[in-house]
């Protein structure tokens, strides 16, 4: 077991927590742009940080929320593991539990699967000031409803997260990555080919000119892919601009982040810069176009306002009545009062 100690500042919290809200729930504070703004006094958990367990045996780490990214992937890489959903990370401030609010995953997701499924528990607090846990520190969970993961993307509208236990994975023997010169329809579905087959890849993203291919595995594997599939060799810190959003095809005034099915037409975005075998497209511009939301709906999708300012406030494409009932309910039954982070991701929750 390894531990760092950090700052534990629940009781801290928790006093600030019974003083009453609205709150804005606040990690490194890099996440800001994501989600509505929400009016709140600002309660921090950036110096609620340190290492609470971690095996490497176990694969297994538990963290506070205000542990940084980076620190976390450090400490992982000395026992040659890793995150593998990759989550992107918005500068050095970026914290775990920011990450895990967020929910959002790297360019591993189509192979590895998204962050939600590497939560294995978390403890957070109530509106009385009062921690509660769930899950655990185990791959298998046979307890219930798998309410830890429902932590995975919440923007912190259930709760200030405490601290997070993640399963991690080894680190791959070997990666290569490579470019390829070639239109983006024709890339997606050349990639839909190669991820029917047993091949190392963990990574296909394409700029809007040219298919970016990462190899991740055994070192004859990669070899003998890279060899059959040919292309440009290029820095494998590409991808650390894919994953980190710093590549120019992310610079815009606004930016969309459509999410629609791979194999599925695209019609409308057929132009934009994408990954996740097209799963997870990227639409830039200069204003902010409303009709974004129906036509991904159309195409059996949805989008969300990466970048910019709607006229009406909103961000995340709009729910269904049962939807948003639904929302409402979990909203009610972990903060009834709606202190946490409210309107974070719609109005009314």
């Amino acid at each position: 077991m390894r531990t760092s100690p950090g700052s534990d500042l629940t009781e801290s919290l928790a006093e600030r927590v019974r003083a009453g809200g609205p709150l804005r729930l606040e990690g490194g504070g890099t996440r800001a742009f994501y989600g509505r703004p929400v009016e709140g006094e600002l309660l921090s958990l950036a110096r609620h940080r340190g290492v609470v367990d971690y095996d490497p045996s176990e694969l297994v780490i538990t963290a506070r929320a205000g542990t940084p990214v980076s620190e976390v992937e450090t400490l992982l890489a000395g026992e040659n593991q890793m995150l593998a959903f990759e989550p992107p990370v918005f500068g050095p401030a970026g914290t775990l539990g920011g990450a895990v609010a967020t929910g959002l995953s790297g360019p591993r997701r189509p192979f590895v699967g998204p962050l939600r499924d590497y939560v294995l528990g978390a403890r957070i607090m109530n509106p009385q000031g009062e921690v509660l846990r769930f899950g655990g520190t185990v791959f298998k969970n046979v307890a219930g409803f798998d309410a830890f993961r429902l932590m995975a993307g919440s923007l912190g509208c259930f709760g200030p997260i405490l601290d997070i236990s993640l399963r991690v994975t080894p680190r791959p023997r070997a990666e290569q990555a490579l470019v390829f010169e070639m239109a983006g329809e024709a890339a997606r579905t050349w990639v839909t080919g190669l991820m029917g087959r047993p091949l190392p890849l963990s990574g296909a993203f394409h700029d809007g000119r040219h298919l970016h291919l990462r190899l991740s595995g055994g070192e004859a594997g990669v070899a003998a892919t890279r060899a059959e599939l040919g292309g440009e060799e290029e820095p494998l810190e590409t991808w650390d601009a894919f994953r980190h959003m710093t590549h120019p095809v992310f610079e815009a005034p606004v930016l969309w982040r459509v999410s629609l099915p791979p194999t599925g037409p695209a019609e409308g975005f057929e132009a934009t810069a994408w990954d996740w075998d097209g799963g997870q497209r990227w639409l830039t511009a200069d204003t902010v176009d409303p009709d974004v939301w129906a036509r991904a709906a159309q195409l059996g999708g949805h989008a969300t306002l990466y970048r910019g300012q709607a006229e009406n406030g909103e961000v995340f494409q709009p729910l269904a009545p049962g939807a948003f009932n639904l929302h409402r309910r979990v909203k009610a039954a972990l903060d009834p009062a709606g202190i946490f982070n409210p309107g974070r991701m719609y109005e009314g929750l």
